[in-house]
């Protein structure tokens, strides 16, 4: 199979995962929690569908390749092409209506990730990359998309979910990033990625991630000229505290506070 031959089953996969998915978006939803206590971490129905739709594909194409999904555990994780999913990125805004999740498609081989799409399709927007080149399909059209220059910290405009999910002392290494950006805004998932790479925003700072939050976005941003580590400088696909710039100006600026 070749790059472009994964990118079409990847168009099916969004397609499909899209359609099973929809229908439940601002309807009255079941709403399970994953942690005890006060900790709230959704899930639904639409969550389950739509991984499943995309494992049952999977499998049917490329039986011999391995699945990490959030939903339903990790299978083949050893294989040398692996398919990383998460149906809902930003279950949070899904429950409450907000159209900024996306579903999260990506491919590793031999634990890289190669390619990448996040799809919204209530918008009906698709952002892809595949490291050398990242691109736009939605209502506006089709159009390649670039990260913008930023020269320093005091032009950039930062974006974090929610700095509640941070821990006490990451929240507040976060926040000493934060004095030093021009303007901060909260919320969006992946949403915010995808927007850094189109040139609209110029950091992302997260923790806790899972690798199914990032390894799809993490093409798109490469591709579209940006770059994405963890607080330390290793690669991103694993997950952890995450740093996204998409001039490495900023990306060396942020990481000399976020390590100071």
């Amino acid at each position: 199979m070749t790059v472009i031959d994964f990118a079409a089953f990847i168009g099916r996969l969004a397609t499909s995962s899209g359609d099973t998915i929809l229908p439940f978006f601002r309807t009255s939803l079941t709403i399970d929690n994953k942690k005890a206590g006060r900790d709230f971490d959704p899930v639904t129905e639409a969550d389950r569908a739509g991984e499943a739709v995309m494992r049952r594909l999977i499998k049917g194409s490329f039986p011999q390749h391995g699945i990490v999904g959030e939903e339903f555990g990790n299978e083949r994780e050893d294989a040398d092409y692996v398919w990383v999913l998460d149906p809902i990125d930003g279950t949070k805004s899904f429950i409450a209506g907000f159209p900024v999740w996306g579903t999260l498609i990506a491919l590793l081989h031999k634990g890289s990730p190669v390619y990448g799409m996040m799809h919204q399709p209530y918008i009906g927007e698709r952002f892809s990359g595949d490291n050398g080149a990242a691109s736009y399909k939605g209502p506006s059209g089709e159009r390649k998309l670039t990260v913008r220059r930023c020269a320093s910290l005091r032009e950039a405009t930062l974006f974090t979910t929610s700095p509640l999910l941070m821990n006490d002392t990451d929240r507040a290494t976060f926040e000493r990033v934060q004095a030093e950006a021009r303007l901060t805004r909260f919320g969006g998932d992946c949403y915010a990625y995808c927007m850094l790479a189109a040139g609209q925003l110029d950091l992302v700072i997260e923790t806790e991630l899972k690798p199914y939050d990032v390894a799809a976005l993490i093409p798109i941003i490469t591709g579209a000229g940006g770059i994405i580590t963890t607080w330390d400088g290793q690669p991103a696909q694993n997950g952890g505290r995450i740093v996204a710039a998409g001039d490495k100006r900023v990306h060396e600026a942020a990481m000399k506070i976020l390590n100071g």
